[in-house]
């Protein structure tokens, strides 16, 4: 295992699509193959090949956020140089602006944008609901920490939010664009993904936090896998409506908070769901997550789905929880952090992370990273990316957004690279205990 892995080359570019000759052929559009299994952490990790009608994908693997068809500072080929293997977009966001309709009509947001490998959409449940039903003040309760879970007020509050505005068909939300009124049920998500023309879609779920109690999270799943069955029909439906178009990966979303039983139990359910011969292709972990208990959660899921279907765990990309992540079992993830944290100045680091516009850089003439292999770091001083901060240029989002995609993308080829060399745990510990050391100074 190589030791400096952020001096590690991007991987091979993406190749430009072809279509396969016949169904099953050289470029099979759909399954997973598994490469090496860990032996360490209850065997649930494992590095393998997603395949999909645009390339494969091997795992484990982070794949960039592109919310509006555009990884923010960064062209489609920046980040094709960077190594990343595949870009996710936003239902939610597309079907805002420019209208999923568009985007079909230029062939798929993959075409859409210039980018030529596999496409991942989320089914803009989240964003339904965080951005467009006032449900924002709950999840910042939730995030900063500043509400008391047990609280019976708390919950009452978090419940008559999610009453406001989600129903057994969907969710009624605002756009944050212009206040029109929509509605998103499973139906319509998949109507919009189908559009988008992601290789990989999730199925429409709802979104709870940490702040729901129990009676509710039940009932919020129970609504999820009504909604994931009929994901699945329509699924199929436009499936065969739309037979001309590569084949699309539905993947089911498991909830079910903190709670161990309510989490196995809805694993075990999309595991097994199947309607009219449709599966679903692949599965996400999402909702609540406590992040000190967040391996343990990934796990309960992994533990009840099954070696046959990858897994992604959505929402992450601090190290720590992308370890945890893949000793539990993830496969694949994605996060928005790496680039929204560069644009506010913070430059990720083996010793952990640092605001570049502090004034101690403003004569340091050093790269970012010493040893780091990104184009930022190869080309530019610390004392020069101050100073674009400083200026408040716009080159300093697109430099500081190069090296966080480049570290976090080499961090989990490092972690994959790892595993076939049967060194995870050591791997885990040096980078890990270096840069909790850093953090602390």
């Amino acid at each position: 295992m190589n030791d400096n892995w952020l001096s590690a080359p991007a991987p091979e570019q993406l190749t430009p699509f072809e279509p396969p000759a016949s169904e099953g052929a050289h470029h099979p559009d759909r399954g997973f193959t598994i490469g090496h299994r860990m032996e360490s952490h209850g065997g649930l990790g494992r590095t393998g090949i997603i395949h999909t009608a645009h390339g494969t994908i091997a795992t484990p693997a982070f794949i960039p956020v592109g919310t509006k068809a555009n990884v923010k500072a960064l062209t489609p080929e920046m980040v094709r140089s960077l190594g990343a293997q595949a870009v996710l977009a936003n239902a939610y966001h597309l079907y805002l602006q420019p209208g999923s309709d568009i985007v079909d009509e230029a062939g798929g947001f993959g075409p859409f944008m210039n980018w030529s490998g596999p496409t991942y959409t989320d089914s803009g449940g989240f964003q339904v609901l965080s951005l467009g039903a006032g449900f924002k003040k709950v999840l910042s309760q939730e995030f900063s920490g500043q509400a008391d879970p047990t609280d019976p007020k708390v919950q009452m509050q978090a419940i008559k939010a999610s009453n406001a505005v989600v129903d057994d068909d969907g969710v009624i939300f605002s756009s944050h664009i212009d206040g029109t009124k929509h509605r998103f049920n499973p139906e319509v998500s998949m109507g919009i993904q189908h559009q988008l023309g992601s290789d990989i879609m999730f199925a429409f779920d709802e979104l709870t936090s940490l702040l729901h109690p129990r009676s509710y999270q039940e009932e919020s799943l129970e609504r999820t896998h009504a909604w994931a069955a009929r994901c699945l029909a329509e699924h199929k439906r436009l499936t065969e409506e739309r037979s001309h178009k590569p084949y699309q990966q539905l993947w089911g979303v498991i909830q079910g908070a903190q709670w161990e039983d309510l989490r196995r139990q809805a694993a075990r359910t999309m595991a097994d769901m199947e309607v009219d011969g449709q599966r679903f292709d692949g599965f996400g972990v999402g909702g609540a997550l406590e992040k000190e208990n967040l391996g343990t959660i990934v796990s309960w899921v992994c533990e009840e789905l099954g070696e046959d279907r990858p897994r992604h765990l959505l929402g992450i990309s601090e190290p720590e929880d992308l370890f945890a992540g893949v000793a539990a079992g993830a496969d694949t993830f994605d996060c928005v952090n790496p680039s929204r944290v560069a644009r506010n100045a913070a430059i990720y680091t083996p010793d952990g992370r640092f605001n570049i516009t502090n004034a101690r850089f403003k004569r340091d003439f050093t790269p970012l990273v010493e040893g780091c292999g990104c184009y930022t770091c190869t080309h530019y001083t610390r004392a020069y990316i101050h100073h674009l901060f400083k200026a408040k240029e716009i080159l300093s989002a697109t430099l500081a957004t190069i090296h966080n995609e480049w570290f976090t993308l080499r961090l989990v080829d490092g972690i994959r690279a790892s595993i076939i060399d049967g060194c995870f745990d050591q791997f885990r510990s040096d980078m890990l205990g270096r840069y909790e050391a850093g953090r602390r100074r």
